[in-house]
C-alpha cells in the first residue's frame, strides 16, 4: 500500500512542481470553495467521528480537537483562501552573483517533492497541510488518526475533486486510510518515495518516529509554554495575557502550562490570576510559595513542571529573580513558546537571549506562535528542532534552495 501511493504522489508531484504559481493559486482557491459548499457533509462525518471517540472515552482536550463545527470549517476555507493570497515560493531567487570566469550563479527555490504528515485527531489539519503543500508545489501524503478517519476521508475527496477541476493531478493530495501503526511505520520509513515527514501528535507519536523513521522529518514537538511575569510587569497585562494562554484553547501546544511568578509581585498577582483562573475552571497545581498564598491549589509535583497537560491545569511557581525563571524554563521547556511579561526592557532583552525556543513572546500571549497569525495563511507543524525550520512552518518550510548555473561553455 505504502508503495502505490508513493508512487502515485511521486508521479503527481513531477506534474505539480512544474505548473504555475496561478494555477496552484486557483487550486487553492477552489479548494476553499469546495469546502465552504460541503460544510455540512463534513460536518455530518465528523458526527460520526465523534460518536465514535466519545463512546470510546478519550479525553475532552482530544475531543476538542477532533471537532469541527460551522466555525472551523469556514476557518479552514479561510485559511486555504489566505495561503493563495500569499507570494508564491517556487522559484524565488534568494541570491545570485558571478563567479570569476563570467558563470552567472542564482540560488532560488523549489519544492521538496513529496511531504507525508502524521497527525492525530485534528481534522483541520487535512485541509491545512493538503494546502501548504500544493500552494508550494509538492504533493502530500497524510494519515490522519482512527478517531478521524470519517471526516479526513471527507474532506481529502473535497480536496482532491478541487485539483483536478484546475487540471492538477487528483494523487497531489491522497490519504493513507490504513490507520495501524504498522502502516505509519512503514511511511516513516518509505525513503523512496517520501522527502519530508512531518509528525503532529503527542509525546507517543513523536517518540515513535525518533526511533523509527528513516526518512527525513521535521518534529512538530510538545509545548510546554511559561509565562514568567517579572517584577517590572504591568499586572494588568500580565493578567488578560495568562488567562488567555491557559484558557482561550487550552488542548494546542501553544498554550500557556506553567505560570513563574517573580516574588515582588507574587502578593498580589499570584492571588488576582488564581481567582480568574479558577472562575474558568482551572486547576492550579502550585509550589509551596505559591500555596500559602492560595492554599486551594494542589500542591505540585516534579513531573508537572515538565507536563503538557493540554486540558484546564496550570503549575504555578514563585521564583525569586529572572535568572531563575530562565533556568526553570531552560531546565523544563521543549523549545516551543516561551513568554515574558515586563515593562523593564533590560529584563525583556536578557529573557530574549537567555531562552533558547522557537518563539519568544514579550508582553504576549503564547497564543500568538501559529501559522495564521504569523501572516503564513495555515501551518503544516511548529518546527522545535533547529534543522532545516523553526517555529511555525508554512509555505517557504515547504521548500528548499538550489543553485542554477547559467555560462557560456566554461570549463574547469
Amino acid at each position: 500500500m505504502i508503495d502505490l501511493v508513493g508512487q502515485r504522489a511521486r508521479t503527481a508531484s513531477h506534474e505539480i512542481r512544474q505548473s504555475t504559481g496561478e494555477t496552484r493559486k486557483q487550486a487553492l482557491l477552489r479548494m476553499a470553495e469546495s469546502i465552504a459548499g460541503t460544510g455540512s457533509a463534513l460536518l455530518e462525518a465528523n458526527a460520526s467521528d465523534l460518536d465514535q471517540a466519545e463512546s470510546e472515552g478519550i479525553s475532552g482536550a482530544l475531543v476538542d480537537r477532533l471537532r469541527l463545527t460551522e466555525a472551523r470549517v469556514a476557518g479552514m476555507a479561510a485559511g486555504l483562501r489566505s495561503v493563495a493570497s500569499l507570494p508564491d515560493p517556487v522559484g524565488r531567487e534568494t541570491g545570485g552573483w558571478a563567479l570569476y570566469n563570467g558563470v552567472r550563479l542564482h540560488r532560488v527555490r523549489v519544492p521538496l517533492g513529496v511531504v507525508a504528515v502524521i497527525y492525530e485527531a485534528r481534522p483541520n489539519v487535512t485541509a491545512d497541510a493538503a494546502g501548504l503543500c500544493i500552494g508550494s508545489g509538492n504533493a502530500v501524503i497524510l494519515r490522519g488518526s482512527s478517531y478521524a478517519l470519517r471526516s479526513n476521508q471527507a474532506i481529502t475527496h473535497v480536496l482532491r475533486e478541487a485539483l483536478t477541476g484546475v487540471g492538477l493531478p487528483a494523487d497531489g493530495v491522497q490519504l493513507l486510510e490504513d490507520t495501524t501503526r504498522e502502516a505509519a511505520r512503514a511511511l516513516m520509513q518509505a525513503t523512496q518515495w517520501v522527502d519530508l515527514l512531518v509528525p503532529r501528535g503527542g509525546p507517543g507519536l513523536i517518540e515513535a518516529v525518533r526511533a523509527d523513521a528513516t526518512v527525513p522529518t521535521v518534529i512538530d514537538g510538545a509545548g510546554n509554554c511559561h509565562v514568567y511575569v517579572d517584577a517590572g510587569a504591568d499586572l494588568d497585562k500580565a493578567l488578560a495575557i495568562v488567562v488567555n494562554a491557559k484558557v482561550q484553547r487550552p488542548g494546542v501546544c501553544n498554550a500557556a502550562e506553567t505560570l513563574l511568578v517573580h516574588e515582588a509581585v507574587a502578593d498580589r498577582f499570584v492571588v488576582e490570576a488564581a481567582k480568574a483562573l479558577i472562575a474558568e475552571g482551572v486547576e492550579l497545581r502550585g509550589d509551596q510559595r505559591s500555596k500559602d498564598l492560595v492554599p486551594d491549589m494542589v500542591p505540585a509535583t516534579d513531573s508537572d513542571w515538565a507536563t503538557e497537560f493540554l486540558d484546564l491545569v496550570l503549575a504555578v511557581r514563585v521564583v525569586p529573580d529572572l535568572e531563575t525563571a530562565i533556568e526553570h524554563v531552560r531546565h523544563y521547556g521543549t523549545g516551543h513558546t516561551e513568554a515574558i511579561v515586563t515593562e523593564d526592557r533590560a529584563a525583556a532583552d536578557r529573557f530574549v537571549a537567555a531562552v533558547d525556543t522557537a518563539v519568544v513572546a514579550v508582553n504576549v500571549s503564547t497564543r500568538f506562535t501559529d501559522g495564521e497569525e504569523f501572516g503564513f495563511g495555515a501551518e503544516i507543524g511548529n518546527s522545535t528542532q533547529k534543522l532545516h525550520v523553526r517555529g511555525p512552518m508554512g509555505l517557504e518550510s515547504l521548500t528548499s534552495e538550489r543553485y542554477v548555473l547559467y555560462g557560456d561553455g566554461q570549463v574547469r
